[in-house]
């Protein structure tokens, strides 16, 4: 289901890079999280929503663009 939030996400794992794309456009990296929390994401229902309850203020993060 397309979020109203999330555009895209890639996870990298050799660094634990989440880069979450927002429709907005803007690019964050979120650091050192585990993949378990990236799997989580791909498949919940409202990315959004579980961006806001599971990553956003959990994690330090890099504006990217």
């Amino acid at each position: 289901m397309p979020s109203s939030v999330v555009d895209t996400i890639n996870y990298f794992p050799e660094t634990l890079i989440l880069r979450v794309t927002f429709v907005s456009g803007l690019i964050y990296d979120y650091k050192d999280v585990p993949s378990q929390v990236f799997k989580a994401l791909k498949v919940a229902g409202s990315k959004g929503r579980f961006f806001n309850f599971h990553i956003k203020g959990k994690y330090e993060y890099d504006r990217i663009s």
